[in-house]
């Protein structure tokens, strides 16, 4: 049976972690003391739903969280070192903490850490997130005791409705660019000071601008995508964005 332990304190443990191409030892103190910290423990590093979506909903939404004064995430795995340090490099998620609990001392006293043998992975996390303030586990959304690996309710989108129910998500965001192209430059800088987060796709050899014109009708760049949504160019997109700030107002 697993275990909630809202309203108790985090355990205290001291995390081995690789920083610099260094061993560099990190204390629960140090990550939760004085701090607001949202925490999604998975099964392991580089495995699929952790890739795809866990790991990257919560990198996507980090700028919502902290305009929600949250100082900090944690992505924890019973994981080593190394293999959190070469993840975090994969992952390309600069607003997440990467934290390995190699002998899973933390996992296990916070009544997590379960079986995997069978998939030959020991013993690992079960998936949960919580919401830590100054030490003390405020919320804990634990994934459900069934077969395989659930992956319903320890997700970003989930904390981000209990910290704010009325609160919008951002929109996924899609800009192709080619290289030194000044407008292309005006369309991220229009991106990034509107706080959208984007992902960047740029011209090359597996990108054309074949395939810019067969996906947006447009042969140009940049061509922006919001929320599944073709705005267009440099100048599309500051009108958008304008039209954006006259319907808020």
């Amino acid at each position: 049976m697993l275990q909630n332990k809202e309203g108790q304190r985090v355990p205290a443990v001291t995390f081995r972690t690789r920083q610099d191409n260094q061993w560099k030892d990190v204390t629960t103190d140090q990550i939760f003391a004085g701090k607001t910290v949202i925490v999604f423990a998975l099964p392991g590093a580089y495995t699929p739903t952790c890739s795809a979506t866990h790991l990257p909903r919560y990198n996507e939404l980090a700028p919502t969280f902290s305009k929600l004064g949250v100082d900090e995430i944690v992505c924890l795995s019973v994981n080593d070192g190394f293999v959190m340090a070469e993840w975090q490099k994969d992952q390309d998620a600069p607003n997440v903490t990467f934290i390995p609990d190699g002998n899973g001392e933390f996992t296990e006293k916070m009544g997590m850490l379960v079986d995997k043998a069978s998939l030959g992975f020991g013993k690992r996390s079960w998936r949960y997130s919580m919401l830590v303030k100054d030490g003390v586990i405020v919320k804990q959304f634990i994934e459900p005791e069934k077969e395989g690996d659930p992956f319903e309710v320890s997700d970003a989108d989930t904390m981000l409705r209990y910290l704010a129910p009325a609160a919008k998500a951002p929109e996924p965001a899609v800009i192709f660019t080619k290289p030194g192209c000044p407008h292309c430059a005006r369309a991220r800088a229009l991106l990034e000071a509107n706080g959208v987060a984007y992902e960047e796709v740029a011209l090359g050899k597996a990108v054309t601008f074949s395939t810019i014109r067969a996906v947006s009708g447009r042969g140009t760049a940049p061509q922006v995508f919001i929320g599944g949504r073709h705005i267009g160019g440099a100048d599309d997109l500051a009108a958008y964005f304008a039209s954006s700030q006259k319907l808020a107002a």
